[in-house]
């Protein structure tokens, strides 16, 4: 029994990494299969003014700001870059004063030296050394957050770019006759959409 145990074990990486390849392979032949062209279901063509939102993402995740440049929304630009850039200060400042707090926490052990903050005992320096690190810690994952939201924002603006926004949008209330089973009718209002 345990022979037979230690025959599976052995086999199930092998039998996961072949499942894995097998809808890898099914994935990738589907998405091969879409149609390339943009059309819609009445096989109308798309405006010419369509973005792919597959390209503004890759180009928001290459360089913050590129899929907002091929979406044309170039006046995004300095709200993706002032967020970033505050992101980016505010990183450096609180690494700088997590450096500082571990210097003084290692001059302090040591004893050699004057303490730099001589307000502080050893503990106050700890518990500095931790507040400066989760701070930095903390603008790390802000950074990412507006990074990925200039990702977000290029692909959902590129998959708007085709909506159609004319003036034709119309709402008709009418009356209308729907046909029931055995030759009668249903009679009632209809709401009709032009778009």
């Amino acid at each position: 029994m345990a022979d037979k145990f230690n025959i599976h074990a052995k086999l199930m990486p092998a039998v996961l990494v072949l499942l894995c390849l097998l809808m890898t392979h099914s994935a990738i032949a589907q998405e091969q299969e879409s149609n390339d062209s943009l059309t819609d279901s009445l096989g109308n063509e798309a405006p010419s003014n369509v973005k792919d939102p597959k390209k503004a993402l890759y180009l928001s995740l290459m360089f913050p700001g590129a899929g907002q440049v091929y979406n044309e929304k170039v006046w995004k630009l300095p709200l993706l870059y002032s967020g970033v850039s505050a992101a980016v200060y505010f990183l450096n400042f609180n690494n700088r004063r997590y450096k500082e707090f571990i210097l003084a926490l290692d001059i302090v052990r040591e004893g050699t030296e004057a303490s730099p903050f001589p307000n502080l005992n050893e503990d106050g320096i700890i518990r500095n050394v931790n507040y400066w690190r989760r701070n930095r810690d903390a603008m790390y994952m802000v950074f990412g957050v507006i990074y990925a939201l200039g990702a977000v924002d290029a692909f959902v603006d590129a998959h708007l770019s085709g909506f159609d926004v004319s003036d034709d949008l119309t709402f008709k209330l009418e009356p209308s006759m729907e046909p029931l089973l055995a030759n009668n009718n249903a009679i009632g209002l209809s709401l009709k959409i032009k778009f």
